[in-house]
């Protein structure tokens, strides 16, 4: 039989389509597996990061259907997105007509590798039903009070010409494109995911087991909960007159109560209404207000390389020494931190160290060692004794904290607080193709939303994109319409939604019917049965971005009474990049591979085979010309030996006791691959162990000729390789089995009991023979049997010691 690629996998993939083979069924009382990977973007082609990825869920889905399960294992496109705009500047294009045309490539080559997807239930979040739900969601959680309007300071990319959330700001530059983030102030929605902020920090512990630890901790520092003390710093009467009493203070907030005694300046951020009051009413002279304005152009990330900062010449009062405190702008404070403004103790804090440093402000310590002196160059940060502090004195500065917010509480001027560094998500983006915020701008009536039954509010599709602005902003008539409460003329909302909203609920999109898939996001019945996502694969880049927004989405849904559970995804496995030559692939650096090239030279299953064999797929998987054209040679040889089964459609009945000990090692091989196979899907996920367990029983095959072993053997390792290298696998069986082994294999357990075993043979130690007994010989007959076959190297000598190491060996101990 010669085996060939493109006649077998095209065969394959035509019966696969027209028999709707992938399709879940609607008996809901068998039991389930939803299988998913993170959709990809419309880019037009896929990358190897792309096909391992989907080669894991497919085998996943693979075999889980082979075991009798109902699977869902569907996908979609992430559709919206500035990168469709870009490609519409670059080529001339429309950015519906580049993305559709990129979702039918990309579906073609899904086709092509042989990825078992649900087709009656795809999607793409630009899809106007898709929209529609969205937009239904989004009134919906404006009328429960979880998103808003508010104007603030926003990473604004000058490049792409949109706002970012903070998530999407990667050390100080836009995830996309790379270019310089600086602060705009602005109108923004924001999602109110703060309030979410303890459940989604402690509904971590329910994903133990099932995610990486990795992501569990990413997320829990990134909300980033902690405690300490909240009080006012109140202005002193000049600064109070100089600020026209606009302003009597300002709060703080520390998680360091123990060092408040060494406070020796405050200092606000840049964007801090103070600072804005000042600049407004020109009180500072143009310098300061120029260095202010360059800090606020400097990203948050940048802020923080090189401390700056101006003096504001004002001056506020210590809550409890009454001393006269400084107040600065320093750049390394943000307003998304707090209040926007710090207590400043240089001798406990290295950044507030460096900064009195530089401009030769007070350094007042206020802990010490237990043990040693404290150091004039640096600051202390460690626990210690407290000095300095009046009444606290003495105490341990672990301890100190809480007495001293007490203190704060019992004097009125301070409470205890708890602070989050998760910040409300901002979901405005200044672009054309996104979903619209469903919400009119009303001169009578303020901010109105839209009528449901006006859903959805779609994009205009003529439109121009020159990069400069939003289109939507600029186009004559979209934007202009009727108020859904009074009537009268009114301005439709321009600013489109960020992508990671329409990420954020996919998976429950997948679980609606193809029946009602008009009619409603999801069914209750099909949720119900569906959810939560039994294994789910991507990017580790995901896991704060849409893991987190992913899961605010879940609880969000659960308080609207659309869903009743918490999370979204039982496991999560995350797969490690694709690399070539050490580097991870881009065009950039050219050292991309090509799938299609791939497909077309080896055919599907070997760039299948390869990207699970080559490493376990959290690791990082190198790329290797070698080892591919090797998972190549491995499959052609696995198909051209198939032609030593009989035909037969049930596993062939042996009698295993009467086997030969080539045969009966082939037959354990065989099982021991299918046992590392279950291990696989269970727990380990190592794929590349249970192949070499395939290729390790095919070679025990090889090494004897009964052809119902031969049969046996191959009706369980096409069983097992099936989710692997699928068309071949389906050849073989369809050729041999009917397709009847495609299905659950049970673990003969007799192969594993061993009748007879090897043991070695040593004479003073040094090995010098094998022997074969029964497993159930005496020991008195085990040395009679190693006298005999280590005879010459016993001739002439005196056996002073027999010892038998049990399944093991055998030491005979002489001497002259």
């Amino acid at each position: 039989m010669e085996y060939s690629s493109k006649k077998l996998e095209k065969k394959w993939q035509e019966y696969w389509a027209q028999n709707g083979s992938f399709e879940p069924n609607e008996d809901f009382t068998k039991a389930k597996k939803y299988i998913l990977s993170m959709f990809p973007f419309p880019s037009g082609r896929l990358h190897m990061g792309h096909v391992r990825n989907y080669t894991i869920s497919d085998a996943f889905a693979r075999y889980y259907r082979q075991q009798g399960f109902n699977v869902l294992h569907p996908i979609g496109f992430d559709s919206f997105g500035m990168p469709a705009e870009n490609a519409a500047i670059k080529n001339g294009s429309h950015p519906k007509t580049w993305t559709y045309s990129n979702i039918d490539y990309m579906k073609g080559e899904f086709k092509s590798l042989g990825f078992s997807f649900s087709k009656e239930r795809e999607l793409a979040t630009s899809d106007e039903l898709y929209t529609k739900f969205e937009q239904g969601f989004i009134i919906d959680m404006y009328e429960k009070g979880l998103l808003y309007r508010k104007k603030g300071f926003l990473n604004w990319c000058p490049s792409c010409q949109t706002v970012l959330a903070n998530e999407q700001v990667l050390e100080g530059s836009c995830w996309r494109c790379d270019t310089s983030v600086v602060k705009k102030d602005m109108n923004q929605y924001y999602f109110k995911i703060t309030q979410y902020g303890d459940e989604l920090l402690s509904d971590l512990a329910k994903l133990e087991g099932g995610w990486p630890k990795q992501v569990l901790t990413m997320q829990e520092n990134w909300i980033g909960k902690s405690y300490g003390l909240e009080f006012k710093f109140s202005f002193d009467i000049a600064s109070r007159e100089k600020l026209n009493d606009k302003f009597d203070g300002f709060e703080v907030f520390t998680t360091r109560p123990d060092t408040i005694y060494g406070v020796s300046y405050a200092a606000l951020a840049p964007e801090h209404e103070i600072v804005n009051y000042m600049i407004e009413n020109l009180l500072l002279d143009d310098d300061t207000i120029i260095k202010i304005q360059e800090m606020k152009n400097t990203s948050s990330i940048d802020r923080q390389k090189e401390k700056s900062g101006v003096p504001l010449n004002l001056s506020v009062i210590h809550p409890l020494t009454k001393k006269s405190i400084p107040i600065w702008v320093a750049n390394f404070v943000l307003m998304d931190y707090g209040s926007g403004a710090v207590m400043a103790v240089p001798a406990h804090d290295d950044r507030d160290f460096d900064f009195a440093a530089k401009y030769n402000l007070p350094i007042n310590a206020v802990i010490k060692p237990f043990n040693g002196d404290l150091s004039d160059d640096k600051a202390f940060t460690e626990v210690g004794e407290l000095f300095n502090s009046e009444s606290f004195n003495g105490l341990n500065s672990k301890d100190a904290q809480a007495k001293i917010i007490d203190y704060f509480e019992t004097q009125n001027i301070g409470t205890k607080k708890t602070n989050f560094r998760l910040k409300d998500w901002g979901v405005s983006r200044q672009r054309y193709w996104g979903a619209p915020i469903p919400f009119v701008h009303c001169d009578s009536c303020g901010l109105v939303m839209e009528k449901k039954e006006n859903l959805p509010i779609a994009l205009p599709e003529d439109i121009v994109i020159t990069g400069e602005g939003n289109p939507l902003d600029k186009h004559p008539t979209w934007k202009h319409c009727k108020c859904p409460s009074c009537g009268k003329d009114a301005v439709r909302e321009t600013d489109t939604m960020d992508t990671f909203v329409e990420s954020s609920w996919y998976f429950l999109r997948f679980c609606a019917s193809p029946k009602n898939w008009e009619d409603e996001a999801f069914s209750a019945e099909q949720i119900k049965y569906w959810m939560s996502v039994d294994h789910y694969i991507g990017g580790i880049e995901h896991a704060i971005l849409h893991l987190l927004y992913a899961r605010f989405f879940t609880k969000v849904f659960r308080d609207l009474g659309y869903i009743s559970f918490d999370e979204p995804f039982e496991k999560l496995l995350t797969q490690g990049m694709v690399l070539k030559d050490g580097a991870k692939m881009s065009k950039s650096k050219g050292n991309t591979v090509d799938p299609d090239a791939i497909i077309e030279k080896y055919g599907a299953d070997t760039a299948r085979l390869f990207i699970l064999f080559a490493a376990p797929p959290t690791q990082e998987l190198e790329w290797n010309d070698s080892a591919v054209e090797g998972a190549y040679r491995f499959i052609k040889r696995f198909y051209e030996r198939s032609s030593n089964i009989v035909k037969t459609d049930s596993i062939p009945q042996i009698d295993h006791g009467s086997l030969s000990k080539d045969e009966k090692f082939a037959r354990k091989k065989v099982y021991e691959a299918l046992v590392r196979a279950n291990d696989v899907y269970g727990e380990k996920y190592t794929f590349n162990t249970m192949v070499a367990g395939v290729m390790e029983a095919m070679n025990a095959l090889n090494a004897q000729s009964n052809s119902d072993i031969w049969s046996e053997g191959y009706w369980i390792l096409t069983s097992i390789m099936e989710p692997v290298i699928p068309h071949v696998c389906s050849e073989i069986s369809s050729e041999y089995f009917s397709l009847k082994n495609l299905t659950l294999q049970r673990v003969l357990e007799e192969v594993f009991v061993e009748n007879v075993i090897i043991l070695g043979v040593s004479i003073n130690g040094k090995a010098r023979a094998e022997i074969e007994v029964a497993s159930d010989e005496s020991q008195e007959n085990i040395i009679k049997i190693a006298k005999e076959c280590a005879a010459k190297w016993l001739e002439g000598k005196t056996i002073v010691k027999e010892i038998v190491v049990p399944k093991k060996l055998v030491n005979l101990v002489i001497k002259d």
